[in-house]
């Protein structure tokens, strides 16, 4: 029997396994980067032991420091959790030959999954279908994706639909997978960018069962990292699923699985089935498996791992469950990562509470992070799971789109507002689902969101006024005279001037005609023109102000009246987008650049981002250099325009 558990991993998954073991009367043990000594996940455990450091590879990647970890602490078993060193066999045999548990599969069923070339070699073997390229790919192959052979995550992948792209995208691709996986092999496989992401989470035993427990849908992806999930995969025939269940069985018997897995699949626009890659892990979507079948995967990993029996059976699933990925990014702007400090995450709902439960329930929430904790450069962007159960699909659709609209999300710029358009789409609410789904309709999903900005700056205008006042009203005067004046900037660069009066006849605010101010307090506006009244959530973190209304939320930033001349940049100054390091420069001072070529890549949240030159020009300065460090707002280059 485990009676100290130690997770080699941190964040939402570190939480949510924590809470199993809170459950089972396990001991827990967190392990920490310095970034994340107070993280949430370090404060729940029972013991946390310090990796020194920052970088993933001086501190999560670490297996000799996990398991002195383990020692230090008196854990008798690991739960690797998934990313960092989950899929890794090497690190699975160090830790059972500590003499620890591994809540995991052996680590020979591991390595044969490990690269995705032997393991597409293995299934087809052993009569799964599979998708393959030639070693010498030709037009006809096109478009490619070119694919780590070590990891997943959306990280090492490129699209080629040009055979003289090809070389750029595999050495960019070994580049990315040699700094995340610690290998740089990459192979190629058809891409169709109408296919379907649909796979099949395994639970085995070391008697002998093996479940095929439900499948999931996982096809509405951004740089191929999966955004939203669900259970059961939507529109597949009763004999699709039965070979999808039978092929993931078969994978997993041909290679002696135990423990949780996943199978996944590519489901081509003509139906037929083909062999991804399998995942020796449990994986981050695994909430909507729960919540349908009323399982808790964690605790039956820890079962399997104590050597319990399964059931004969897995339980029949029951009603739909969806799951949305918020990351701290902005997808208007290339997906560009983004950090600082989450001021306020509440997911609240007013007919139901977010649980943490894995039994069906309405609405759940697995998070890593809590109010005041930092968004920092170093790890994934995902800041939380929110998940809905309802007993049809388009209930839980309703239901998740209606709690990520009211959710105050105050800090980075998040994906949000994506989530709750992409739910409420007619093409995903018909199921009509692809892999390139969120690219198709950008427009739709990323388009200025119309919201009413100069009534929420009024908003939050009247409210710093509330938080000035003393006796009476800010801006309150006896007898005429000039107007309140309050300047912002919204997310989109849009400025906004706010210039009100509040006398004997209450509230006289340019632009808007007869609209009365109802209430104002720091944190709370109401607004009634003619029979419509608003109320507006108002919340000011120094010159950052977020004000919730009833059309959504907006973002804004308090300007100064008279901004300093010298904060302004010079024209044609490439700005970092985002805190991160200089991987490589592909141009030099004095070179002859092209509007869009690239003149350098950051590296921020285990990804690289392209900075191009923005107009056709001369290379006039290069500020960095490889391996720099740099924060937002950092003048990168500037081209002078030709």
């Amino acid at each position: 029997m485990i009676t100290s558990l130690l997770v080699a991993n941190r964040g939402e998954i570190a939480r949510r396994i924590f809470r199993t073991c809170r459950d089972l009367g396990i001991a827990t043990v967190a392990v920490h980067s310095d970034p994340d000594a107070g993280a949430p996940h370090v404060r729940e455990a029972d013991t946390a032991v310090r990796l020194p450091g920052a970088a993933p590879a001086d501190t999560y990647l670490r297996a000799d420091l996990l398991i002195a970890a383990a020692r230090a602490a008196g854990a008798d078993a690991v739960h690797p959790g998934y990313g960092f060193l989950s899929e890794n066999a090497d690190f699975a045999q160090a830790v059972l030959d500590a003499g620890l548990t591994w809540i995991g599969p052996p680590p020979a069923a591991i390595a044969a999954m490990g690269s995705k070339t032997g393991a597409k070699r293995l299934m087809a073997g052993a009569g799964v279908p599979v998708l393959t390229v030639g070693e010498e790919p030709t037009e006809a192959d096109l478009p490619l994706l070119v694919k780590a052979a070590a990891g997943g995550g959306g990280r090492g992948m490129r699209i080629v639909r040009d055979l003289a792209e090809l070389p750029a995208a595999l050495a960019a691709a070994r580049a990315e997978a040699l700094a995340a996986f610690g290998s740089d092999e990459v192979f190629c496989e058809p891409y169709l960018p109408t296919g379907r992401h649909v796979e099949v989470q395994l639970m085995a035993d070391t008697h002998g069962t093996v479940w095929a427990v439900g499948d999931r849908d996982c096809s509405l992806q951004r740089r191929h990292q999966k955004v939203i999930e669900e259970a059961p995969a939507p529109g597949l025939t009763a004999r699709q699923r039965t070979e999808l269940h039978r092929a993931a069985v078969d994978a997993a018997r041909a290679i002696g699985y135990v423990g949780a897995g996943t199978a996944e699949f590519l489901l081509a626009p003509d139906g037929r089935l083909a062999f991804l890659e399998m995942n020796t892990r449990l994986q981050v979507e695994h909430p909507v498996t729960e919540c349908v079948t009323g399982l808790d995967l964690v605790a039956l990993q820890i079962a399997v791992a104590e050597g319990e029996a399964l059931p004969a059976e897995p339980p029949a699933t029951t009603g739909h469950a969806i799951e949305a990925r918020l990351y701290a990014e902005d997808p208007a702007r290339d997906w560009q990562p983004q950090t600082g400090t989450l001021h306020r995450l509440e997911l609240a709902h007013p007919h139901a509470e977010f649980t943490t439960t894995a039994a069906p329930a309405g609405l759940r929430l697995d998070s890593g992070v809590d109010d005041g904790s930092t968004v920092t450069v170093h790890y994934d962007a995902m800041l939380a799971k929110a998940v809905a159960w309802a007993p049809t699909r388009a209930a839980a659709a309703r239901r998740l789109a209606d709690a990520l609209a009211r959710a105050r999300i105050h800090g980075p710029a998040t994906n949000r507002e994506l989530l709750v358009r992409a739910l409420r789409h007619p093409a995903f609410l018909d199921a009509r689902l692809h892999t390139g789904f969120l690219t198709e309709h950008a427009a739709d999903l990323t388009a200025p969101d119309g919201k009413d900005t100069p009534l929420a700056a009024l908003a939050a205008a009247l409210a710093d006024a509330a938080a000035r006042r003393t006796a009476l009203p800010s801006g309150w005067r006896n007898l005429p005279s000039q107007p309140q004046v309050k300047r912002y900037r919204a997310a989109d660069g849009g400025e906004w001037e706010v210039r009100y009066r509040i006398g004997r006849t209450g509230l006289d605010a340019e632009g808007h005609p007869g609209t009365r101010l109802v209430e104002s307090a720091p944190g709370l506006v109401l607004l009634e023109t003619g029979t419509l009244r608003q109320t507006f959530r108002v919340a000011a973190h120094g010159t950052a102000v977020w004000i919730d209304g009833p059309h959504g939320a907006t973002a804004l930033t308090a300007l100064d009246r008279f901004p300093d001349p010298a904060q302004r940049t010079d024209p044609g100054a490439l700005l970092a987008p985002m805190p991160g390091t200089v991987v490589r420069t592909a141009a030099a001072p004095g070179d002859t650049v092209t509007a869009g070529q690239p003149l350098l890549w950051l590296e921020a949240m285990k990804m690289e981002h392209q900075v191009t030159a923005p107009a056709d020009g001369l290379l006039t300065e290069l500020r960095v250099a490889p391996g720099q460090q740099v924060e937002p707002g950092a003048v990168l280059a500037v081209v002078q325009p030709a």
